[in-house]
């Protein structure tokens, strides 16, 4: 089938009811849960965009199999030109939802498009295991499907022997129980399955920065099953989706994608959803062998970027609001939050230039200015620009009134209190209504602890970043400025 438009995207969520807890309440259907519903449409208006003829060739492009016009994301990269189309298709998406939804479909489509690549790697298990991850990668391709996935085990301490090793509990991991002819009994729990109550799919593979060891091979697994499987259960956070207005809340009553932990009561996964089983090296070095987390690295960094600009668009609007957009400490912090983008452009863009052929000979982005961006911003540009909002828009953040406010016969005082010489008052409440709703409300909170953790402990990645990065050439600047004469 061709790309979906967003009513076959809501439509197949109505036919597959699936178990959702949130506040003691179990939701089969999410396609009218308030708490779902907006986001669920924000998702659906993307598919759209598909099939919006202004934009289709740039969403799409034409499936090798079946000659119907397939989602972009799904691209085999063969070029740095199939590479840079990925990313012009991303950054609308993103472009869209102001960079607040980090778990569109693209982020795991392209995810499935490295693992397919690299199906040899998983044929190293087993040969099937390397039919199975094509086959679904095609699954996905031509259904379209929406996927959510957890990477991580809930841990009973956090004080491993190794820092990037865990420790698992074997009564709360998740685990392989049984193996039967037809497939695996799988029992335990995982985090953190963002949009999982408005998914298709929910795919399970290791982390890169959670290894396991020793005799792990009932832990060693990797599959994708469907939201409705049954013993499946989502038990989400509460939605930051009040059931307001876009007026009082912009953010959150549109782009709430939600996050829950996935509970497993003894889940039936067949063997053709089966893509590792059974070899913790294999599942350890999954990440960087395949090279997954390099094309799903493309995919944050425009977001990223899209995200960066919407808020620099943003701020810039607040201080024209307030008319001391001219003075210099202002000027300052626009500044900075300029050259935050600038950084984070000029990465991804980097990383899209250098684009080369994997392992697999599937051309990928370069892995270190996409490592380095995404690093940057959950450490040090994305708390600060959150805090630049919150600078800038000081009382104004709190003299909010609602929607309802602006309907009653409060009017009159409200439109001569709160305009200022250059916007009126309504207009001034919308526009710091959404400055709140991106940085103080618990839709704005969420985003910077999202931003923070998005790519796992700080720590952790750092780690990472300095056991693959090359120092080789830094060193041997130093040595031969050692080695150089210094005679008179």
């Amino acid at each position: 089938m061709p790309a979906r438009t967003g009513a076959e995207y809501i439509k197949g969520l109505r036919e597959r009811p699936r178990d959702i807890r949130i506040g003691g309440e179990r939701i089969t259907d999410v396609t009218t849960y308030p708490g779902f519903r907006n986001g669920m449409l924000s998702i659906a208006a993307l598919y759209d965009m598909q099939n919006d003829p202004a934009t289709l060739d740039e969403m799409t492009y034409v499936s090798p199999t079946t000659g119907d016009r397939v989602g972009m994301s799904f691209l085999m990269p063969q070029c740095v030109e199939d590479i840079e189309r990925k990313g012009h298709a991303m950054s609308r998406w993103a472009s869209y939802h102001g960079g607040m939804m980090g778990r569109t479909p693209d982020f795991l489509n392209v995810s499935f498009v490295a693992m397919a690549g690299a199906a040899g790697y998983y044929a190293q298990n087993r040969p099937e295991f390397g039919e199975n991850i094509v086959r679904y990668y095609e699954m996905m391709r031509e259904g379209d499907l929406c996927l959510t996935h957890t990477l991580v085990n809930p841990q009973r301490n956090r004080r491993p022997a190794q820092y990037i090793t865990d420790t698992l509990a074997e009564d709360i991991a998740l685990r392989v129980v049984k193996e039967t002819d037809a497939g695996l009994i799988v029992r335990g729990s995982r985090v953190l399955a963002t949009l999982g109550p408005i998914s298709d799919e929910l795919a399970v593979y290791p982390s890169r920065s959670h290894q396991t060891v020793g005799d792990a091979s009932r832990y060693a697994v990797s599959f994708s099953i469907p939201c409705d499987a049954p013993g499946l259960k989502f038990i989400c956070r509460e939605s930051f989706d009040y059931g307001r207005s876009h007026f009082d809340h912009p953010l959150g009553s549109r782009f709430e994608e939600m996050d829950a932990v996935v509970f497993f009561d003894d889940v039936f996964v067949p063997w053709e959803r089966v893509f590792l089983y059974g070899d913790a090296d294999l599942c350890n070095q999954m990440t960087f062998r395949t090279g997954w987390i390099v094309h799903s690295f493309q995919q944050v960094m425009s977001r990223i970027v899209a995200k960066s600009a919407f808020l620099l668009g943003l701020a810039t609007m607040m201080t024209q609001a307030l008319g001391n957009d001219d003075q210099p400490h202002v000027q300052e912090r626009l500044g900075e939050l300029a050259m935050y983008l600038e950084v984070e452009k000029g990465l991804l863009r980097a990383a899209e230039l250098n684009a080369a052929p994997d392992e697999w000979g599937v051309f990928s982005p370069a892995s270190i200015p996409l490592t380095v961006g995404e690093n940057m911003y959950a450490r040090m540009f994305y708390p600060r620009i959150a805090e630049i909002i919150h600078l800038l828009g000081s009382s104004s953040l709190m003299a909010l009134p609602a929607q309802s406010d602006f309907e009653s016969e409060l009017r009159p005082d409200l439109d001569r209190y709160l305009a200022t010489d250059t916007m009126e008052a309504i207009e001034r409440a919308k526009l710091f209504h959404l400055a709140w709703d991106a940085s103080c409300s618990a839709f704005g909170s969420r985003q910077l602890h999202y931003e923070r953790f998005f790519a796992g402990d700080a720590v952790r990645n750092a780690q990472i970043l300095v056991n693959v990065y090359d120092r080789d050439p830094a060193i041997r600047m130093v040595r031969e400025f050692l080695e150089r004469d210094t005679s008179v």
